[in-house]
């Protein structure tokens, strides 16, 4: 892929109906669809939370949504669709949203996958996110969760991890 094809951009509200599907297909598969388009739509409308699209001539090829809290940001939902993973629209993704984040003053990116989504794992974790703690029976299906997170700035003396 020619990294000119890609564009990264803040979601519309026109954008949901395909954020949602791609949630349930990429990462609600098998478990209760919590992020359905009219919660996908309250988070494009939240000023507290990025949505985010990679579009490949002009198809959604990926999202991320971020949300900030106090001094943290959390990312609650990222994927790339199957057609165009490992292609960098996830690394391209993810580096905008990072950028947000530290425009935004955030201090660290926060974020959770299923312990076993080793393909997730590994992302991040190329990315610098180190995984931090396990969140026991976390899934409804009984999977653990890995907490993960990236500072964006210097860990403050004395932090304290969860």
């Amino acid at each position: 892929m020619n990294n000119l094809d890609l564009l990264v951009r803040l979601a519309q509200p026109g954008d949901a109906e395909d954020i949602a599907a791609l949630s349930r297909e990429l990462i609600e598969r098998g478990l209760p669809w919590n992020w359905r388009p009219a919660r996908v739509l309250k988070a494009i409308r939240n000023p507290e939370t990025n949505v985010a699209v990679a579009g490949v001539a002009g198809e959604l090829a990926g999202f991320g949504i971020m949300e900030y809290l106090e001094t943290d940001a959390y990312l609650a939902l990222f994927a790339v669709g199957h057609a165009n993973q490992r292609k960098g629209i996830g690394r391209s993704l993810l580096g905008w949203l990072e950028a947000s984040a530290r425009v935004a003053g955030a201090q660290r990116i926060r974020l959770e996958t299923r312990r076993d989504n080793v393909p997730a794992r590994s992302f991040y974790n190329e990315l610098a996110y180190q995984e931090v703690a396990i969140r026991h029976n976390r899934y409804s299906d009984g999977v653990d969760g890995i907490l993960l997170e990236k500072w964006l700035r210097p860990r403050p003396e004395g932090e304290v991890l969860e």
